[in-house]
């Protein structure tokens, strides 16, 4: 896969085996939600796979990402993206962290560690009911800036609230294939 746009544009990346990737098209499509613009901002990406959401933030101009996976495999294949792109702590631009936990442990964490985000993108594994349950753990700890905004990837059979739900707005919800992509605001 490449990333879409922005300073990376172009580049390739790895991409673990036995995972559904955030396609290009999907990827545009979250960015165009929110701006193409990410430049100064903090992104999160729960449930990362390979990565690919949040190095196309990197690319975009995001200051800091951070990626979430539990996967042992997908946790490795990020780790080489990182490195592919000089993104790791011993390069010059370290401006990605990995965090190799459960995403729900995760938020707990950073919650703790006080760090508070711009930007998160949700997209765990489709039709194992681990949306509603991230929307209800991350309205009890904070670790949203004011005004933040949460974009939701997921599949068909998955339905989530349409209004608003625990500290989160709807702003719009669409298709993009067999994707589906929900953008929230952080009340």
């Amino acid at each position: 896969m490449k990333i879409i746009s922005g300073k990376y544009r172009g580049r390739n990346f790895y991409i673990p085996a036995g995972i559904r990737p955030t396609q290009g098209v999907t990827r545009k499509a979250a960015f165009d939600m929110i701006g193409q613009d990410m430049t100064g901002l903090s992104f999160l990406d729960l449930f990362s796979g390979s990565g690919a959401v949040a190095l196309e933030a990197v690319s975009r101009g995001a200051a800091h990402v951070t990626m979430v996976e539990k996967d042992d495999k997908c946790a490795k294949v990020i780790e080489g993206n990182i490195d592919l792109f000089g993104l790791s702590p011993t390069q010059k631009q370290a401006q990605c962290d990995l965090l190799h936990m459960d995403a729900f442990v995760a938020v707990k964490f950073l919650h703790k560690q006080q760090k508070t985000f711009d930007v998160l993108y949700i997209d765990p594994p489709y039709h194992r009911g681990l949306l509603k349950k991230m929307l209800k753990t991350l309205g009890a700890y904070v670790i949203m800036k004011p005004a933040s905004l949460v974009i939701i990837e997921h599949g068909k059979r998955e339905t989530l609230p349409q209004e608003s739900v625990e500290r989160f707005s709807l702003l719009t919800h669409r298709k993009y294939g067999v994707s589906y992509l929900a953008l929230y605001q952080y009340k």
